[in-house]
């Protein structure tokens, strides 16, 4: 677990809060962790390169429901696209900063409330205007760390060509005094190649941990590195949750553990269902971005939680769990603790050994369509 505590730092906060026997504060814990929120925005003009980054940033392709309309034009008003399998995730569009001289950067974040959204992507194609870097000065001045200069690769453009654009915008950035300036090449419909995955690190640096967990359970399976990230980061949800069934367990209240441990597994195992993108709907929109049957990707699936999750499925994994701890060791874990925490012990190690070997199998799966998805597909 030392892996996870690293990952989640929350999680030495839960430990003092068990010792302390503050219930309370572990539920808000797993609560923040099941619903944290993030609202991230996308500043640029319209076009097909914005539109195909806001789909993929959600797992959607053009002509999915949901998917940002086709085009060209620029827009005065925010736009703001959910998610349609993590409603705690909602994304923005936002105008193209203005060319008009002089400008006032103040202006344009009043107006589109720039300082409420999470982290904001400055897109351009060919170079970024100055004024949308003085947004980005401007920005910084006020503590919003979280702004990034993306520049997004126009289909037909060489590698050559595109280095160049990137040149001459670190040449801008540097002009108009951005101290270490940084852009991110980005292609809009194949994000896990190119700079994305750098820029999904920065971003978990630069976000508060909460945020940066919510971010990554909402993005699209891109690639294996993020599917074990986010096996990590439910693991360290897993952790906590079985920190609340121990306290539970404590409490000499007939049934009451068995009710929470049920319920919040059910409710971590479908989560986990659908960031990584198991569900029958990410499945054929995998499929079908990348011109593969989806019975073929479907048939990959080989835990039966990675295809529903039951309350029945998580009830018999738990007793299962429950039952395998009549061990010699577990005895002898029990007769070095203290009589009234012995069923605690039981309680946490049962439902942490029952998850974390749920989410072990769902990621191995998670593993094999994206790795048949990106070597296979057309």
């Amino acid at each position: 677990m030392a892996d996870v505590f690293r990952g989640l730092n929350l999680l030495e906060t839960l430990k003092e809060s068990m010792e302390s026997n503050k219930l309370s504060d572990v539920r808000v814990a797993v609560e923040d962790l099941l619903i944290s929120r993030i609202n991230l925005a996308v500043v640029g003009s319209r076009g097909n390169e914005k539109d195909s980054f806001m789909n993929s940033l959600r797992g959607l392709g053009p002509g999915d429901e949901g998917a940002a309309p086709s085009s060209s034009s620029a827009s005065a008003e925010v736009a703001g696209y959910p998610n349609p399998k993590h409603p705690d995730f909602r994304l923005w569009d936002l105008p193209p900063v203005p060319d008009t001289s002089p400008f006032e950067p103040e202006g344009y974040m009043n107006r589109f409330k720039f300082l409420r959204y999470n982290a904001v992507f400055m897109t351009f194609t060919h170079t970024p205007h100055p004024n949308s870097v003085e947004v980005f000065l401007e920005a910084h001045s006020l503590q919003q760390q979280t702004v990034y200069f993306i520049l997004l690769a126009p289909v037909g453009d060489k590698e050559k060509s595109l280095e160049e654009k990137r040149k001459a915008s670190l040449e801008i950035l540097t002009t108009q005094g951005v101290t270490q300036p940084k852009v991110y090449l980005v292609r809009p419909s194949t994000l896990e190649k190119s700079d994305f995955p750098s820029l999904l690190e920065d971003i978990s640096k630069d976000l508060p941990e909460i945020r940066a967990h919510a971010l990554l359970l909402a993005l699209p399976t891109l690639n294996s590195t993020l599917v074990t990230q986010k096996k990590e980061a439910f693991k360290a949800l897993v952790w906590a949750a079985a920190s609340l069934s121990g306290g539970m367990s404590a409490i000499p209240v007939p049934l009451v553990a068995s009710m929470v441990d049920s319920s919040v597994a059910v409710r971590i195992l479908t989560k986990a269902q659908l960031s990584l993108c198991l569900d029958e709907d990410s499945i054929e929109r995998l499929a079908r971005q990348r011109g593969m049957e989806p019975a073929k990707l479907k048939g990959l699936r080989t835990c039966a939680l990675s295809v529903e999750v039951t309350r029945g499925d998580v009830k018999r994994r738990l007793a299962a769990a429950e039952k395998d701890l009549a061990t010699v060791s577990s005895k002898l874990v029990e007769m070095a603790m203290p009589r009234h925490a012995r069923s605690a012990s039981r309680s946490f190690t049962a439902m942490l050994q029952a998850l974390n070997g749920a989410i072990d199998e769902m990621a191995a799966d998670a593993e094999k369509i994206v790795g048949a998805a990106h070597g296979e597909g057309k």
